[in-house]
C-alpha cells in the first residue's frame, strides 16, 4: 500500500500528536542566534545546523517523515557546508553556503506549509505552524541578501557596506514589515527588487494567510 503524502492523508500521525509548538521554539532560536552571534565562521555553522535541525524537525512534526529523502539529503549538505564554513571558509565559499541556507529555509517553509494545510481544520497548530512561516520569510530575505553581500562586486547596503548577518536580519524585518526607518537601503538594483518582493510578500502575508487563520480560529472558539 502506498503510504506517502498526498493532500489530505496526513500520513502517519495524529492531527494533534506533533506540535508545531517546538518548531516555532526553533525558529525563534535561530532567529535570536543570527541577532545575537558575532559574524565569525563558527556563528555561521552554527546558524547553518539550526536550519539543518530545524527542516528534519519540521518534516516530523507535518507527517512528512517518509518523504524525506530529498529534505534530509539537503539537511545533510546544509551540515556539510557549516563543516566546511568552520574550517576556513569566507569569500565565495560563504556566498555559496548563503545559497544553501536559502535552500533550507524555503524547504523548511514548504514543509511547514503542507503540514498546516493538512490539518483540514484551524486550530491551535495550524496557527502556530502560520506564524513560524512568517518569521523563516524574514529569515529567508537575510540570506539572500547575504549571498548577493558575498557575490556582488560592491557593498550591498548605500551606506558602504554589507552589514553583518545581525544587520542584514535588522533590515530583512524591517523590509517584511513595511516599517521603512530608512538608515540602511540597498544600494543595486538587484537589492532594490528583492526588497520590493519581501515588503510585498510580508503584507500580503499577514493580510490574507495569517489573519484568515486567526479570525477562523477566534471564531471557531467562540460560543454561538
Amino acid at each position: 500500500m502506498n503510504t506517502h503524502w498526498r493532500p489530505g492523508s496526513r500520513v502517519a500521525r495524529l492531527r494533534a500528536s506533533h506540535s508545531f509548538g517546538f518548531v516555532l521554539f526553533l525558529v525563534v532560536v535561530l532567529f535570536l542566534a543570527m541577532a545575537s552571534l558575532p559574524d565569525a565562521s563558527w556563528a555561521r555553522s552554527v546558524i547553518v545546523l539550526l536550519q539543518a535541525t530545524l527542516l528534519v524537525t519540521a518534516l516530523w512534526t507535518s507527517g512528512l517523515w517518509q518523504d524525506r529523502r530529498a529534505a534530509i539529503f539537503l539537511a545533510l549538505v546544509g551540515v556539510l557546508a557549516a563543516c566546511g564554513e568552520l574550517l576556513g571558509g569566507g569569500g565565495r565559499f560563504s556566498g555559496f553556503v548563503a545559497i544553501i541556507e536559502v535552500a533550507l529555509v524555503l524547504a523548511s517553509i514548504v514543509v511547514i506549509a503542507i503540514g498546516v494545510i493538512d490539518q483540514h481544520d484551524v486550530n491551535a497548530q495550524s496557527v502556530l505552524g502560520a506564524i513560524s512561516i512568517y518569521v523563516l520569510l524574514g529569515v529567508v530575505f537575510v540570506f539572500v541578501y547575504g549571498a548577493a553581500a558575498v557575490l556582488g562586486s560592491g557593498p550591498f547596503f548605500a551606506q558602504g557596506t554589507d552589514g553583518t548577518v545581525a544587520l542584514r536580519l535588522y533590515f530583512s524585518y524591517v523590509t517584511l514589515a513595511t516599517l521603512g526607518y530608512g538608515d540602511y537601503t540597498a544600494a543595486s538594483d538587484f537589492g532594490h527588487a528583492v526588497s520590493v518582493v519581501e515588503a510585498m510578500a510580508g503584507q500580503l502575508y499577514l493580510v490574507t494567510v495569517l489573519a484568515l487563520l486567526v479570525g477562523q480560529f477566534a471564531r471557531r472558539d467562540r460560543p454561538a
